[in-house]
């Protein structure tokens, strides 16, 4: 694939600056639906984040004043109805791949999430590892409402880590709308701002300016610990750091400091 820097999305916008790719699904008359072209291209982005240095963090968001209504009525769930088993077994892996693809690129996403995340658009919220939203902000894991069961690519398995059992057992089993002050009080939500893009670019600009190889491991351990006992954690997390120490950033920093100057990180 063409590095990021040069890559030109067909089926959303992406724009990289200074390290940072934003993301922006822009379909805002029908609040920015998802498609199968769509739903590929993001994932042959994140996919091709993983060997590609000129990108450091991601912002996602959606244009004019949502962030992602899910899967288009017409342009998805309609065409299903019309596939055998098999040809729905390769959707539902198809938009697994998203997640995977979201949670396996060494850059830290920023979900900057303002109006509707809906279905699909809740779940690429969540893949996220960080999320930034509105007080207009509306969080709906919907499927039940379209008589499908709530374990939709991750959800089950990341959703109560995020916000606890409970209550994504009752995000999950009613279809309702997560209010902006419920998803900040259970930890959805880091911060709740007007300009949610903004402030998700500022952050993500932060995070693409830090030591870029320490944070993919960070990303990495914080998935990989989910499955680990405390014990295979911390000798995981001593072989993690041990392999920091050895890139370049650490000496920057450590020069750095001697010299008692703010350390220029390049990602090595």
């Amino acid at each position: 694939m063409t590095p990021l820097a040069t890559y030109r999305a067909e089926h959303l916008r992406m724009e990289v600056e200074a390290g940072v790719a934003t993301l922006t699904l822009d379909r805002p008359e029908r609040k920015n639906p998802l498609t199968f072209e769509s739903y590929a291209e993001l994932t042959r982005i994140f996919r091709a984040a993983a060997g590609d240095d000129s990108v450091r963090a991601f912002v996602v968001t959606g244009a004019g004043g949502n962030f992602c209504s899910g899967g288009d009525v017409h342009e998805i769930i309609g065409p299903l109805l019309a596939r055998d088993t098999k040809g729905l077994m390769a959707f539902t892996a198809m938009t697994g791949e998203l997640v995977k693809a979201m949670r396996a690129c060494g850059q830290p996403i920023v979900a900057a999430v303002d109006g509707i995340a809906a279905g699909a658009g809740a779940i690429i919220a969540m893949s996220a590892d960080i999320r930034v939203g509105s007080p207009r902000a509306k969080v709906a894991f919907l499927f039940n409402r379209v008589g499908l069961a709530g374990c939709d690519m991750g959800a089950c398995a990341i959703l109560p880590r995020i916000i606890g059992q409970g209550r994504a057992s009752e995000l999950l089993y009613t279809g309702r709308s997560m209010t902006a002050e419920e998803g900040l009080a259970w930890g959805f939500f880091n911060r709740l701002v007007e300009d949610p893009l903004a402030d998700g670019r500022t952050l993500a600009a932060e995070i693409a300016a830090g030591p870029g190889f320490a944070h993919a491991m960070t990303k990495r351990m914080l998935a990989m610990e989910w499955a680990m006992s405390l014990e295979q954690a911390i000798e995981a997390e001593a072989v993690a750091q041990a392999l920091c120490m050895t890139t370049q950033d650490f000496r920057r920093a450590h020069d750095a400091f001697v010299a008692k100057q703010r350390p220029v990180f390049q990602g090595n």
